[in-house]
């Protein structure tokens, strides 16, 4: 029986996808560049790319931070200061804070039945701003950042943390919700709980990160926690 839950913030419970294209369009537009949709999607694919290489230790927040804007501005043949659009950037990002749908209704369903906390590898300054401005900080009982935490997703020493910081944590009885098959899936999996995979978008599945379960649509998941 499932008795703690971990949430993933962003493309599990906040549309971080359609925030990334607003925030971008308005820092591009602040900063002298024009946000074509071209630009735009080579930025989320840099973007990834450099988040993946984090979570597999090759390189610090501080240089995907900057990095996946020096690669797009080397690309466009821009010169821009990376770490002033990333600040623009970032300050217009935390004021987005749209839940995906049926992301409120969920929480309010499971809020009293179930210990909810909220598992993320975002910028702590974005993240937590998002989460006053979304209401949602209520619904958990403590919010691991792993900027805060000291470390990322998937790595087994930010799960460890968290446990630590649970009274009386059973591994047996937690879950870890999430979008990102490297950074949820097989975060919680190598530390030893089980996983539910959100992929609202019928994304490729990989035979080396298997999730215990998967969810298509959020109102899904209270029927599916009854049979874990």
């Amino acid at each position: 029986m499932i008795k703690t839950i971990f949430f993933d913030l962003d493309d599990t419970l906040l549309d971080f996808t359609a925030g990334e294209a607003s925030s971008l369009s308005k820092a591009f537009l602040q900063s002298g560049i024009q946000p074509t949709p071209a630009i735009l999607e080579r930025y989320h694919v840099i973007n990834l790319s450099q988040w993946e290489l984090l979570e597999e230790g090759k390189l610090t927040r501080d240089q995907v931070l900057t990095r996946r804007f020096d690669i797009l501005f080397a690309e466009l043949g821009v010169t821009r200061s990376s770490r002033r659009v990333c600040d623009l950037y970032e300050g217009l990002l935390a004021e987005e804070h749209t839940l995906l749908p049926g992301a409120r209704e969920l929480l309010e369903t499971l809020a009293p039945r179930y210990e909810l906390y909220l598992a993320s590898n975002g910028a702590a300054a974005v993240q937590h701003r998002r989460l006053d401005g979304g209401d949602l900080r209520r619904y958990f009982r403590k919010v691991f950042i792993s900027e805060e935490v000291g470390f990322n997703k998937p790595d087994r020493r930010f799960f460890e943390a968290c446990f630590a910081a649970i009274p009386g944590f059973d591994p047996a009885a937690a879950l870890m919700v999430g979008d990102s098959l490297t950074s949820d899936i097989r975060g919680g999996r190598d530390a030893g709980i089980r996983t539910c995979w959100f992929d609202p978008k019928g994304k490729p599945s990989r035979p080396d990160i298997l999730p215990d379960c998967r969810v298509t649509d959020l109102a899904r998941l209270p029927a599916l926690l009854e049979r874990l």
